[in-house]
């Protein structure tokens, strides 16, 4: 039997503290998922749902964005997959019964776990300006607000058009569209806030801002490099295809300022001797500083240059520019100042050269450890740098592996949602559909807080996701919001954005990944890319929460036709009947994408081209894979102060809370914990368990503060600390964001500790 969602917000205030993990998955795995999933579904419908999740005639998980193989498990998820799912697919609702029994100032006071607990939202619901609470609306009622705020704007740039990476490649086309047909490039979404170094820093290098590398290539490595990411929390199916690669024969590197039980040891819940023994992943565990990364790919380059034989003087002759600049940047590359920034040994970082220099094939894989630096463009440049200099790009068993997050939100940049469009992707949208996008650059999610903050943007639609919840600046963010005229979000579910509104607000309910979409023309499914390129078919198999949802394709196909109407020649109505007529447009559109409706009617789907792994054809200013030499970076701290890195709990995933434990790390029955190295907490007598104030520092001199944390003494980096977000967002400044893709920088934020 389903249980009823939490009446009152459970207390956190004590924390409880065992040691760490060692091991990720297993039995415990196992029982935490059936647990999850019988209360949100019931057991009859946990069986239904869960055999669909990433099977070939399923559903894809709403959950990570990692790829399948050819062939499938019958249980092919992991435990925050399940929960992902089990989440969504609830027998619990929201009903318009619920908005009149609490008022914003009541959901403004709840948790975000507490908000997601309650189910699923089955009614549009509307915010009238002055009223206290939300109310039900119909859908002809929502779009024509909608309207009525977007055709009043002094001009289209002052609309914000926000997606969330859960967005199909489908709705996300439409999307773009409509807003470019509108008038603006504010297309603002998740990959700001992530990945986006990664795209910066790929683009320039190698020509394609994306991964580089397949599973078979994983399988089929000598050696995988593992920089900040932590796999058996936000990939743990990653953990199975290094499982694979360690059978044959691979060496495994994690670079990580936490240990995490993930790399340790790995049991496969698939297999019997899995569960019992598992696979230890690490060969080599390198407990780096936060932010250190780029001096040690730098140092490391340049062991590499100066080792005889080693470097691949074909490929770097016939495929590279820019090899003599790196070369005279790698030559002052110090040791001294590398272990300061690293915290590493030498004889730790000489091992480390020794396993690059006797792989052949080489993959490195990275998350939000590397890309929320101010250097981190720099820093991941540096690591291409690296795989350059040995030839690893378009080599099997070899390249570069940037694991996204959200299932698509690789697939909604390829679609179009983009601050800043490529010309040849506007001229095709243009000519394919007869309108004439804006060619100025948008905004992206930090100059999109800013522009509301300074009355520059004055209408706020999210296509779903958490935009409260993800952002940095909690203070500053949300009262940029309140100074809006209209907040809208496409929803699943309830979140902290729900109660952070502008003066007037709409929440629109809308089917999930594990929903049947029927459409006027009959059963439709949606597609998705995951993270290494490959563009699949999703299709839910459970009847829709409510006969009240729409799809997000029908979603802003009215939308369009309400605020757009007789002017637009584009077939809306059309678009939202039969998602195979957007797909023939996408296929006439993005280029990779031709005959899109028969490739994704595959079983298997289809992967898109990548020249520098298919060819070898780096697509760059230059024509060539370019070596770059930014000069080396770390962050510095004060004395009395630590660098804080904010990151996820093992029972979250993005900013949706499952539950309050962190079972890897040992901590359960609340959140708001700070990690700190025992040493580090002598020093500023920070005893354990005691609690303190998180105040962070930047040069604007504003207090930025997060009250009342548990201190956990744990074997962080010296110097470093940890904590969950989104409850330390609130300490990330909003201006301090990476250089380039201006991602904020929330994996390095200066803290003091004063007295809870």
């Amino acid at each position: 039997m389903a249980t009823k969602p939490p009446t009152g917000d459970p207390v956190q205030d004590a924390p409880q503290v065992t040691p760490p993990k060692h091991a990720a998955a297993g039995l415990p795995a196992i029982g935490h998922t059936l647990r999850i999933a019988q209360e949100q579904m019931g057991l009859a419908r946990t069986a239904r749902t869960l055999l669909k999740v990433n099977q070939k005639d399923g559903f894809d998980c709403p959950g990570c964005a990692w790829p399948e193989g050819d062939k499938r498990h019958t249980a092919e998820f992991c435990e925050n997959g399940a929960k992902a799912v089990a989440e969504e697919a609830t027998l619990r609702r929201v009903t318009p019964a619920f908005f009149a029994a609490h008022p914003l100032a009541d959901l403004a006071t709840r948790s975000g776990y507490w908000l997601g607990q309650q189910g699923r939202i089955t009614e549009p619901m509307y915010l009238p300006e002055g009223a206290d609470r939300y109310e039900a609306v119909s859908w002809e009622r929502a779009f024509a607000v909608i309207a009525e705020e977007l055709t009043a704007l002094g001009s289209p740039d002052e609309a914000l058009f926000y997606t969330s990476g859960r967005t199909s490649n489908e709705a996300a086309f439409l999307f773009q569209l409509f807003a470019r047909e509108f008038g603006t490039n504010n297309l603002p979404d998740c990959s700001n806030m992530c990945h986006e170094s990664s795209g910066s820093a790929l683009t320039e290098t190698i020509g394609i801002g994306k991964g580089s590398v397949s599973l078979e290539d994983l399988h089929q490595a000598d050696l995988i490099i593992v920089a900040g990411q932590n796999p058996g929390t936000n990939h743990p199916r990653m953990l199975s295809a290094l499982e694979k690669a360690k059978t044959a024969g691979a060496k495994i590197i994690s670079v990580n300022p936490l240990p995490e039980a993930g790399m340790e040891r790995f049991k496969n819940p698939q297999t019997p001797l899995g569960m019992l023994r598992g696979t230890a992943l690490n060969d080599l565990f390198l407990q780096i500083r936060i932010g250190g990364d780029q001096a040690l790919f730098r140092l490391l380059n340049k062991l590499v240059i100066e080792t005889e034989g080693a470097t691949d003087e074909a490929f770097i002759r016939e495929h590279t520019h820019g090899y003599e600049d790196l070369a005279a940047a790698a030559k002052e590359a110090d040791w001294d100042e590398t272990l300061t920034a690293t915290g590493l040994t030498r004889p730790e970082i000489e091992r480390a050269l020794a396993m690059i220099l006797a792989s052949k094939r080489t993959i490195v894989c990275w998350a939000m450890g590397l890309t929320q630096h101010k250097h981190a463009v720099a820093t991941i440049r540096e690591v291409v740098n690296l795989l350059l200099l040995r030839g690893n790009i378009g080599r099997p068993g070899a390249g570069v592996c940037p694991v996204r997050g959200h299932s698509n939100v690789q697939g909604d940049r390829t679609m179009g949602i983009f601050e800043r469009p490529a010309p040849a992707f506007l001229d095709a949208l243009d000519k394919e559909f007869g309108i004439t996008s804006p060619r100025g650059h948008g905004y992206d999610v930090v100059r999109s807080i800013q522009a509301m903050r300074d009355g520059k943007a004055k209408v706020l639609f999210a296509m779903g996701g958490n935009f409260v919840g993800a952002t940095p600046d909690t203070e500053v963010t949300e009262a940029a919001i309140r100074r809006t005229s209209l907040t809208v979000h496409v929803s699943t579910k309830l979140n902290r954005s729900h109660a952070v509104t502008g003066r007037r607000a709409l929440i629109l309910p809308t089917l999930g990944r594990t929903d049947k979409d029927v459409q006027a023309s009959g059963r439709q499914f949606v597609t998705v890319e995951d993270s290494m390129g490959m563009v699949h078919a999703s299709r839910g198999n459970l009847a829709p929460a409510s006969p009240h949802l729409l799809s997000e394709p029908a979603i802003v196909a009215r939308m369009a036709r309400a605020v757009l109407g007789s002017a637009s020649a584009t077939p809306w109505e059309d678009f939202e009947h039969d998602y195979g007529a957007v797909r023939d447009r996408i296929a006439r559109v993005v280029p990779g994408f031709e005959d899109f409706n028969a490739r994704a009617a595959r079983p298997e789907g289809f992967r898109l081209p990548h020249a520098p792994r298919d060819e070898r054809r780096f697509p760059t200013r230059t024509g060539k894979a370019n070596f770059t030499a930014a000069p080396v970076e770390y962050p510095q701290v004060p004395p009395g102060r630590l660098l804080l890195q904010t990151l996820r709990s093992h029972d979250q995933y993005n900013t949706t809370i499952y539950g309050l434990d962190d079972r890897y790390r040992g901590i359960t029955g609340g959140r708001r914990v700070v990690m700190v190295n025992p040493a580090d907490a002598a020093e500023l007598g920070l005893a354990d368990g005691s609690y303190t104030d998180l105040v962070s520092e930047w040069k604007d001199g504003v207090e930025r503060r997060a009250p009342g944390f548990r201190v956990v003494h744990y074997p962080t980096a010296r110097g470093c600390a940890a904590a969950y977000y989104p409850e330390t967002n609130v300490l990330v400044p909003l201006d301090s964001t990476a250089d380039t893709s201006n991602t904020p920088a929330s994996k390095s934020v200066v803290v003091r500790f004063e007295p809870a």
